[in-house]
């Protein structure tokens, strides 16, 4: 945004001139289903945002990567009738880099320092992928583990506990499918809803 467009939005009350603006109206007696449609209408909204922001750093690096580019060679032909070339390619990347720093602040990207160390080493950043990844799957099959241990647990108490009481066994028996029962079917009136709210 250059000075001209800062003192138009600065006079549209920080709308950019040009700019599209959509205006929402929210009332205090909306229903549920409403509100939910507006928050899925301003997530997706703020999805698109940090997209675009995004593809503006990435654009912004580039193009500062392009003036390196050219202010390595200016450097590496360097003669007196160069100087005032070199100048303005220092000027370019000066201003890129302090676009790219604007450009940056609005994105919300949280790299862990793993990564950024390993780049630091040379190697590949994939290999962080890889070890999370591997790491997921160990903690995983030991999860498994330890609920496939209590289901054994369970099914082994319940049935010594049938050998014992056998009529306290049957009453939890029928008042667990009750409860499964009343489970299940408030599953699917939140299915339900989800479905309209989505529509």
């Amino acid at each position: 945004m250059d000075s001209s467009q800062t003192t138009a939005s600065a006079a549209t009350g920080g709308v950019p001139a040009g700019g599209n603006v959509m205006m929402t109206r929210q009332s205090n007696d909306a229903s549920p289903v409403e509100s939910s449609a507006t928050t899925a209408g301003t997530a997706g909204t703020l999805m698109d945002d940090q997209k675009q922001n995004l593809t503006e750093v990435i654009n912004s690096i580039q193009k500062t990567l392009g003036v390196l580019h050219q202010l390595s060679l200016t450097v590496s032909s360097f003669n007196v009738a160069s100087q005032l070339p070199l100048l303005q390619r220092m000027n370019n990347l000066v201003l890129e880099l302090d676009n790219m720093t604007r450009l940056a602040d609005k994105c919300n990207i949280q790299v862990p320092m793993e990564i950024l160390n390993l780049v630091d080493d040379g190697k590949n950043p994939d290999e962080f992928t890889r070890d999370m990844l591997n790491g997921c799957i160990a903690k995983n099959q030991i999860t498994k583990g330890k609920a496939d241990a209590f289901k054994s647990m369970r099914r082994h108490l319940l049935e010594e506990l049938e050998q014992a009481f056998p009529d306290e066994v049957d009453a939890y028996r029928e008042i667990r499918a009750a409860s499964a029962a009343v489970s299940y079917i408030v599953y699917m009136l939140f299915l339900v809803n989800v479905n309209f709210i989505c529509l």
